[in-house]
């Protein structure tokens, strides 16, 4: 009996490191993330692309300019206001508000800068404007179910890798 390999309707399990353009590890993922191949929007296409066919232990490294990742960095979605016209809670690095437009739209937006007298929202991916580098490997793989394929997702999702 052959080995399993990526392909359509496959459950692949993956752990994964993302790197930075000086090399350094911004993410680094050692609990398998799995996702249904050729179905599921839980992998960037050429991510994907890279894992057809390969098998268990397979390890693929795969280099996604900004535009092709997580975006350009788009300072419509950065703001500064003065922290007097910002709650108390959402005075401190890192806190998150989540902001709805007319259209119904949600963007999360996470304190980026705080200094005096100013507090700085960005609902940008941290990853935004960032030329990125994959190193994937492959760790599991098995036939997707009838449901899942159905659903066109994993069931049991244990994390997305975009």
């Amino acid at each position: 009996m052959s080995e399993p390999r990526v392909g359509v309707n496959k459950v692949v399990s993956v752990t994964y490191s993302i790197l930075d353009d000086q090399q350094q590890v911004v993410e680094q993922i050692e609990v398998p993330v799995s996702y249904l191949h050729g179905r599921d929007r839980g992998l960037f296409e050429p991510i994907e692309r890279a894992l057809e066919g390969k098998t268990v232990g397979d390890e693929v490294t795969v280099q996604l300019p900004a535009k092709e990742g997580f975006g350009e960095w788009d300072p419509t979605k950065s703001f500064s206001d003065a922290i007097e016209n910002v709650p108390p809670d959402y005075r401190k690095l890192g806190a998150e508000a989540e902001f709805e437009n007319e259209k119904g739209e949600k963007l999360t937006m996470v304190v980026t800068h705080v200094d005096e007298g100013t507090v700085t929202l960005d609902g940008n991916h941290p990853f935004a404007g960032k030329d990125l580098t994959f190193h994937v490997t492959v760790t599991d793989i098995r036939d997707a179910t009838p449901e899942e394929v159905a659903a066109g997702d994993v069931q049991e999702r244990t994390g997305t890798l975009h």
